[in-house]
């Protein structure tokens, strides 16, 4: 088997998803018009995404021995991504994340991490000679952050570039995560959360970009959804907005991690693309996995996109 290119250090949850007409108040209940589970974790979605562009990807991640573990083992050998690092724990359920999205597709989510914080050590030193071969490493905090962390090194020590997606954010995260992250890619409330810095524009986006290199990552990408993203870089330190085509969505679920998996991708076999055009690429997927119900079901592959983003 070819070494994996994407390796990526995280999480797997199965998506519980109610969808009603309005997002409930506190304390208040309100009817749904449809019940589904998917596939979810942002670390399973990334993988999921990248391994649907083309990349050869392996997953190093934590489920249950239950009965949503063995599907989520099923599902990433559907979308053909490598099992041998899906461990299996025996006194923890598989994560869960309940998730109501309303109309305007705006979504509240509670996760239940179970097996995902059970990922250790052990599990990095088995996966290791993975890691330290891929091309790109990609990991969140929705495992234990020490856990995180030991993979960033791992990777970043080896020359393995390091992407690294603080959700859920951390006020308090160790410095240590930025000097180990060539790029760090976050969200709005993730931005406001690691900086104390409201985003509310591609200007604040871009002070949230200057922060997180002061803080010694060589890339900080920050999205802000219909907004598109703003890099800033070591090498390009004036904060730069990239724009997307404004689409209709219909669930944003998911689609953070639809930009993530994609601009691993792009890292991964577009090494000498600039920057700026990766991110309007993987701009331009995550626009096109808003457009459908779900999380990785609405998750676009290679075949479904235009051949110029290839």
């Amino acid at each position: 088997m070819a070494a994996p290119e994407v390796v990526l250090v995280g999480s797997c949850m199965t998506d519980l998803v109610s969808l009603t007409t309005r997002l409930p108040k506190a304390g208040e209940t309100v009817h749904g018009h449809r019940f589904f589970t998917g596939f979810g974790g942002k670390g399973a979605n990334q993988c999921v995404q990248a391994a649907r562009l083309g990349a050869k990807t392996s997953m190093i991640c934590k489920v249950g021995k239950d009965s949503f573990g063995y599907d989520y083992i099923e599902n990433f050998k559907k979308n053909g991504i490598p099992t041998d690092f899906v461990g299996q724990a025996e006194n923890a359920a598989t994560g869960a994340a309940s998730i109501i999205v309303d109309n305007e597709g705006q979504n509240f989510i509670v996760i239940v991490a179970g097996a995902n914080l059970l990922l250790d050590s052990g599990d990095l030193k088995r996966a290791a000679p993975v890691i330290c071969q891929a091309k790109v490493m990609v990991c969140q905090l929705e495992v234990t952050p020490a856990i995180s962390l030991e993979a960033l090194k791992l990777a970043h020590n080896s020359g393995v570039k390091t992407l690294f997606n603080p959700a859920p954010a951390l006020a308090d995260l160790d410095p240590q995560f930025y000097t180990h992250s060539n790029i760090i890619c976050c969200n709005e409330s993730e931005a406001e959360i690691l900086t104390g810095i409201t985003v509310s524009n591609a200007q604040d986006a871009g002070r949230v970009g200057l922060v997180l290199l002061e803080r010694g990552c060589e890339a900080a990408v920050v999205t802000l959804g219909p907004e598109g993203c703003v890099m800033v870089s070591a090498k390009e330190p004036i904060p730069k907005h990239i724009p997307v085509k404004k689409v209709t969505a219909v669930d944003t679920t998911g689609a953070g991690d639809s930009f993530v998996g994609a601009l691993a991708f792009y890292l991964a076999y577009y090494p000498n693309l600039p920057q700026e055009e990766m991110l309007k690429r993987a701009n331009f997927i995550a626009s096109v996995s808003v457009q459908a119900t779900g999380t990785q079901t609405s998750f676009p592959d290679k075949k479904d996109l235009p051949q110029d983003l290839f």
